[in-house]
């Protein structure tokens, strides 16, 4: 692929990864215009190169949550009475894998059958105005004055559970749950946090199965467009996560919201007029 081709990928990737504007929309209508040429079995492990990048912007940011919640590891099994800072970090690990499980028995599901209609253009744009329209009515209707000391399994379980919708093309994994963070009455900037912890566990699935199809690929050119892809991906989540939990701090999802419903209506008038498809 042409490395043009890759950079804008990866920038479109590491952007809509992170915001909940559905970066599988996005990937789709791109390998639908640029034309790559390549088979769908190479657009999906470079696709996982780029959730890959931003799987590193992730861990960069939020590189001292993490470190302490690897800290509490060590204790998580244990049944002694832990501190206040342990207990919090074992209920965000625990939380995390609860909030984890749904989707990687489906995703392994959706690996293994490959259903047609898990890349269709055209549930695309009706998935990007539905969900971007639940976005909006979690976000102005429900309270929002839950942090994650508040959150149990069970919140974790339904956020997870929600995560599975994010198999369908044009759902956004970051917007629908957040959508069900917000739902539950989490903090837009809780909601953001936790979806994206969230990815560290659902992109690492993802990567382990794309690692293992470009070794079996044994592809020198593949593999180097993978990895260009996942740098810059990288560096373009990173950029997008900073400047949304900035904006989260002080502003609502409206912006999201308005962007995917154009964006849908774009793309059914784009299909019926058969400039995609």
């Amino acid at each position: 692929m042409p490395l043009l081709h890759i950079v804008i990928l990866a920038i479109v990737q590491g952007i809509t990864e992170v915001l909940p504007i559905s970066s599988s929309a996005h990937l789709l209508i791109e390998h639908e215009l640029l034309h790559e040429g390549q088979s769908i079995e190479e657009n999906l492990i470079l696709d996982i190169a780029l959730h890959v990048g931003t799987l590193a912007a992730v861990l960069i940011y939020f590189r001292r949550d993490i470190l302490g919640l690897l800290a509490s590891l060590p204790r998580f099994f244990q049944t002694k009475e832990k501190d206040g800072a342990q207990k919090k970090g074992a209920q965000m690990v625990a939380n995390i894998i609860v909030a984890s499980i749904p989707v990687v028995i489906a995703g392994l599901m959706l690996h293994i059958l490959q259903p047609a209609w898990a890349r269709s253009l055209i549930i695309t744009p009706w998935s990007l105005i539905f969900f971007g329209i639940l976005l909006w009515v979690a976000d102005r209707y429900k309270p929002s004055n839950m942090t994650f000391a508040d959150m149990t399994w069970k919140h974790a379980l339904f956020i997870g559970s929600a995560q599975v919708l994010s198999l369908v093309p044009g759902t956004s994994r970051s917007g629908v749950t957040m959508t069900a963070a917000r739902w539950l009455g989490f903090s837009r900037l809780d909601a953001a946090r936790f979806s994206l912890f969230m990815a560290i566990v659902a992109i690492s699935g993802a990567g382990v199965i794309g690692g293992i199809g470009l070794l079996e690929k044994n592809n020198a050119a593949l593999t180097y467009d993978a990895l260009a892809a996942a740098a810059v991906s990288c560096i373009a989540s990173y950029a997008a996560i900073v400047l949304m939990m900035r904006w989260l701090a002080r502003a609502s999802f409206t912006p999201f919201v308005a962007y995917r419903i154009a964006l849908g209506i774009v793309l059914l008038i784009m299909i019926g007029s058969g400039a995609l498809g």
